[in-house]
């Protein structure tokens, strides 16, 4: 049981967390001044220790060097004994397992530092081994340029000795990488050591420097895991180093390690500055569920719009201009880089509306592909009878592609700009005749859209059932059944519903896949801690809504971590409570 180290703030699988010592330390971080090593058992036989709350202690152990063959692994695998204080185990991939440890080391961690593969591979054999509330320690490969891909990856505790020992080899570590000391003209850095006169500025002074670098980098990354923005400085930041891009790319390609740690909305803008942005896990996931779990309710033709740079899309100048033109008589739905294709009812929905993206008048082939290859999606599955498409001349190239693979035909309306007074007279034109819908319509559309894509496919229709209504005004949309009562509520911040106990209970009922946490006998207030859950969906997702049950209380709140997390984990938050209701 994981007595010493808690989980808090989530960003992927990058954790900020606190290592429960006398003097509790703020992860990540660097160990080197909590750790006790107990010793190798290579050389000699080692005793357990008398350990105490004040250290961290590794226990007696067997390092392996990466690539060891599996029958090596297991004929020198160390039995870690059950002790009462704060403890780390060393293992291998091959040797991860639940050996009670507050804490896991990865053998020989620094035989991975410049291989992307094995590194990624080793990373995720033991976090997926070891419960989900353990420490990683990573030793001997943290430096300033490398330690943020590190903690991306899931690694929680690092030490000061590739960093010191590059200082000391008279190498002077930046986060943007290494510089001989001789090569300096000046030292661009404020620490203490650096405050030195350059001329007698030495190799002691340089890992010095070294240190206080890397511990001024774990700073940065605990506040950006804090706002839920590590992956956007780690897009820029690991390009410093070929092998820190390649993991941070290996990552992407293991989509179902990071989705499963990935919250599902954010309150925090999403930054999509390079092609590599596309392969993220909030947007390969907003792409899977439109073109999967979104069902079009709305009547008419397809009218396909660029997006803009204001959003939601409908509060900027030009979707006004476009919605009038259209005045309710074709289903709008934007398409752009780096989401996609979102349709009018999920416009407001993570990370619809909380992305930002680098405009240069030219799509690259990478976002043309992406997009085309949504937009076929979407088409297949939407089945509209016309297809109407105002947009400039830099989305044509996508819609003659999806033209050629869907078999459909767009019908171009834009003269020379979308909101000019031609173009938009071409859109009224071309709805001439096509009947209108209510705003009602829109919003009951909407309230079910949102539900298909946070709840399943057609869970829309099967949450709310035929007579339910909406009421208050867009975003904030509120829905009842057909007797009044109250189901749930649109929260405008993420575009997602928060139900009540009543729309709780007519998910449970519902045909639509529920995600259930089942609790111990007691009474949740405010929060459900990880102690008392009993067992949790593995669907589940941070922020998910989720129904939790127990033999004395039942309620509905939103998943603070994954499923798995939940019932791995022995200290922190499992759901954030909404409501709750006495058995």
């Amino acid at each position: 049981m994981t007595e010493y180290f808690e989980v808090g703030d989530r960003d992927g699988a990058a954790r900020r967390g606190t290592l429960r010592l006398a003097e509790p330390v703020s992860t990540p971080a660097v160990v080197d001044d909590a750790l006790a090593d107990a010793g190798s058992r290579w050389h000699e036989s080692q005793s357990v220790p008398d350990g105490d709350e004040s250290e961290l202690t590794v226990l007696p152990h067997r390092a392996l060097p990466p690539g060891t063959e599996p029958p090596v692994e297991e004929a020198f695998a160390v039995e870690y004994p059950a002790v009462e204080y704060p403890s780390a185990a060393v293992v291998s991939p091959g040797t991860a397992d639940d050996h009670g440890a507050d804490a896991y080391v990865l053998s020989n961690a620094g035989g991975y530092a410049g291989h992307a593969e094995a590194f990624v591979e080793a990373v995720l054999s033991v976090r997926e081994a070891v419960p989900d509330d353990t420490a990683l320690y990573c030793p001997a490969v943290a430096t300033p340029a490398n330690v943020a891909t590190l903690v991306y990856a899931g690694v929680d505790l690092v030490d000061e000795k590739r960093a010191r020992a590059r200082g000391l080899e008279g190498f002077y570590l930046t986060t943007d990488g290494e510089a001989f000391l001789e090569d300096l003209e000046e030292l661009p850095c404020p620490c203490p050591a650096c405050r030195e006169p350059i001329d007698s500025f030495d190799q002691t002074d340089c890992a010095e420097h070294n240190v206080a670098a890397l511990r001024a980098e774990l700073s940065r990354v605990r506040g950006r895991i804090s706002r839920g923005r590590l992956r956007d400085y780690i897009e820029g930041q690991a390009r410093h180093e070929a092998w820190l891009t390649a993991v941070f790319r290996r990552l992407d390609q293991q989509y179902s390690y990071i989705e499963e740690r990935t919250p599902v909305f954010r309150r925090n803008e999403l930054l999509a500055a390079t092609d590599d942005s596309l392969r993220r896990p909030e947007i390969q996931c907003f792409a899977d569920r439109v073109t999967s779990r979104y069902r079009r309710r709305l009547e008419g033709p397809l009218v396909l719009l660029p997006c803009s740079a204001r959003k939601p899309y409908s509060e900027s100048q030009s979707h006004e201009q476009f919605s009038r033109a259209i005045g309710y008589r074709g289903h709008m739905v934007s398409m752009t880089s780096p989401i996609g294709v979102v349709p009018n009812e999920l416009e407001t929905t993570y990370p619809a509306q909380h992305y930002d993206s680098v405009v240069t008048g030219r799509w690259t082939e990478t976002e043309i592909e992406f997009v085309a290859s949504v937009l076929e999606r979407y088409l297949g599955r939407a089945d509209y009878d016309r297809h109407i498409a105002h947009v400039p001349d830099d989305y044509r190239e996508i819609c003659e592609r999806v033209e050629d693979r869907a078999g459909v035909e767009f019908e171009h309306t834009v003269v020379d700009h979308p909101t000019t007074d031609e173009s938009l007279a071409a859109l009224d034109a071309a709805l001439e005749g096509e009947d209108s819908y209510y705003k009602s319509e829109r919003e009951a559309a909407t309230v079910r859209a949102i539900a298909d894509f946070q709840f399943g496919d057609g869970a829309g229709d099967a949450v709310f059932g035929p007579d339910a209504t909406t009421e208050g005004y867009y975003p904030k949309l509120r829905v009842r059944d057909g007797d009044g009562e109250h189901l749930a509520t649109m929260v405008p911040q993420y575009g997602t519903l928060s139900l009540t106990l009543a729309g709780g209970r007519t998910w449970r009922a519902s045909s639509a896949e529920t995600k259930t946490v089942v609790i111990d006998g007691f009474v949740p207030s405010g929060s459900v801690l990880a102690p008392g859950v009993v067992d949790a969906d593995d669907s589940i997702r941070p922020g998910d809504e989720v129904l939790f049950e127990g033999p004395k209380a039942v309620g509905v709140g939103r998943a603070a971590c994954h499923g798995r997390a939940m019932v791995e984990s022995t200290r922190g938050v499992a759901v954030d409570v909404r409501h709750c209701e006495e058995r």
